[in-house]
């Protein structure tokens, strides 16, 4: 999907699309987490009503090339990064990026002076390209299956 990035709010057309990119990311290869991790996390595609109300508490900003959705992020209360994903094929190209700037954008517009995280191991990477700092390392139980993660911080500058 080539072609000029747009970044934009999610609008409630989208939320199949995004459930979708969320699974496709968290099952891509290479990934840190094995197989048997990645179905507990995510064993099928987010089903609305649930998928729905999560997204709903939320600011989601979406990036979209010629035409379709390659990713999304979320910002919740406080600060919170909750979700950040980006379509397998649409990694290396910013995407990350561009939507991490309209996060902190919409985060200052809220009064936020830090952003939260609990990045996954194959997100901590760019968000710590992004400025961001670990300051605990977790392990959480998905379905009984144990995932490590990272509590990340940054704070937000004018």
């Amino acid at each position: 999907m080539a072609g000029a990035r747009r970044i934009r709010p999610a609008r409630a057309a989208d939320l199949r699309a995004l459930a979708v990119i969320f699974h496709a990311a968290i099952h891509a290869e290479p990934s840190p987490y094995t197989r048997r991790q990645r179905r507990a996390w995510a064993p099928s595609v987010p089903a609305a009503p649930d998928w729905e109300l999560r997204l709903a508490a939320q600011e989601v900003r979406v990036a979209e090339e010629s035409g379709g959705i390659t990713g999304f992020m979320t910002l919740g209360p406080g600060g919170y990064v909750d979700l950040a994903f980006i379509l397998p094929e649409a990694r290396g190209r910013g995407v990350f990026r561009d939507l991490l700037r309209a996060i902190e954008a919409a985060a200052r517009a809220a009064g936020e002076t830090e952003l939260v995280t609990d990045a996954s191991l194959a997100a901590e990477a760019p968000f710590a390209a992004c400025g961001f700092t670990t300051v605990l390392r977790e392990e959480v139980r998905r379905r009984g299956v144990a995932l490590q993660r990272a509590r990340m911080r940054k704070p937000l500058t004018s």
